[in-house]
């Protein structure tokens, strides 16, 4: 599975943000970051729309997180940004429908989805800002195996 740059971007502003007591600019945000200030905007647009950030213009303008960030889980700027945790074809694993010999393929979506669920669901972006892993993550990273990259 790959994790979308926008959903990566996302992340790595709001931690930015996490991180200032003040207002951060747009251009800021991407510069500290390296960021595509373009794309960056267009994903600050979908920050703010699902109230994870807000925004404010003028000299002393820019964005600052909605919430604390303990209490914004990881899993909820995915969701905002690209979508449900683990969609197949732009749809719900739990709506797919299969026949004859791929029957029980959607089992294994809904198993996919339940892991990153597992994680994502229970990681905070104060978490991750203070690098106070929990266990739902030092458990895959304390393992020596999550480390290698598996190719076909």
């Amino acid at each position: 599975m790959q994790i979308p740059a926008k959903a990566e971007y996302a992340i790595r502003a709001l931690l930015t943000l996490a991180a200032s007591e003040t207002s951060v600019s747009a251009e800021h945000l991407a510069q500290e970051q390296e960021l595509p200030a373009k794309f960056l905007g267009a994903i600050l647009s979908d920050l703010r729309r699902g109230g994870l950030v807000t925004s404010q213009r003028g000299p002393e303008g820019g964005f600052k997180l909605a919430r604390d960030p303990d209490s914004i889980m990881i899993a909820d700027i995915l969701r905002v940004v690209s979508g449900p945790l683990a969609g197949v074809r732009g749809m719900r694993p739990e709506t797919l429908q299969y026949e004859r010999e791929a029957k029980h393929l959607r089992d294994v979506w809904v198993a996919v989805r339940g892991a990153l669920r597992e994680v994502l669901e229970h990681i905070t972006l104060g978490q991750v800002l203070r690098g106070e892993m929990p266990q739902a993550v030092t458990r895959f990273t304390a393992d020596p195996d999550a480390w290698i990259t598996r190719v076909i």
